[in-house]
């Protein structure tokens, strides 16, 4: 097997480290960005200050894949959310994903055929009370999905995983005791909260050459949470 080079933004989240052990076990170089200091899981590792542009390390050779974690669980009232609040989750989520894209896209139109991963959320989909920053956020960024994989195609594709509730220590607050825990699994149709191994594996999925007839699409990694309604 081929070895592939894939760059991870946000190294640091449980879904991230999850994707790069399903990565590297098949033997490819998973390199992480991260703010954090520690990171396992990953070939190399380099310490970023902010996911803004012109943060980012140079890397040498073709990248074969990106994948862009950073994201926030900004959740307040509307008449809350300061102007603050829009812009931070709006640059975080969408403008940092745009930067990293054109950090290294050199290096994926070197490697011929490459595939670029984000991380929306079911709540841009779907209403939600609370998300009103957060889905406008996500929403910019699964309009990106699509624009660059109109205009970066046939050699680039571009897909977006959309999970519903996962239980990493960004969902803390809302996972933070067996009452809270039971009812996010009533709210799901599979009646459970998601791991960062089940989100991994359609990230891993799509950055790979066996999703190679996939681009442009919005990949619902949700329990049924965004398209289902039980009675």
């Amino acid at each position: 097997m081929e070895q592939k080079t894939y760059v991870f933004a946000g190294a640091s989240s449980y879904i991230a480290q999850a994707a790069a052990v399903l990565l590297t076990a098949q033997g490819h170089r998973v390199i992480g960005l991260t703010t954090k200091d520690t990171l396992s899981g990953y070939t190399e590792a380099y310490t970023v200050t902010d996911y803004n542009p012109g943060s980012y390390p140079a890397i040498e050779g073709a990248i074969h894949g990106l994948a862009y974690f950073p994201g926030s669980i900004n959740l307040k009232p509307f008449n809350r959310l300061s102007t603050a609040d829009f812009t931070t989750d709006f640059a975080v989520s969408a403008l940092g994903a745009a930067g990293f894209v054109q950090a290294y896209l050199p290096n994926l139109k070197a490697a011929g055929n490459a595939s670029v991963v984000f991380i929306s959320t079911v709540a841009m989909g779907t209403g939600m009370p609370f998300h009103a920053s957060v889905a406008m956020a996500k929403g910019a960024l699964e309009g990106l999905t699509r624009s660059l994989a109109a205009e970066l195609a046939p050699h680039v594709r571009v897909n977006c995983v959309a999970p519903s509730l996962t239980e990493t220590p960004l969902a803390a607050k809302l996972l933070g005791s067996p009452e809270k825990k039971t009812a996010a699994q009533l709210r799901n149709p599979l009646k459970k909260v998601g791991t960062p191994e089940e989100v991994a594996q359609p990230i891993a999925f799509l950055l790979q050459d066996n999703s190679a007839w996939i681009t442009g699409q919005v990949l619902n990694t949700d329990g049924g949470m965004g398209s289902l309604r039980l009675l």
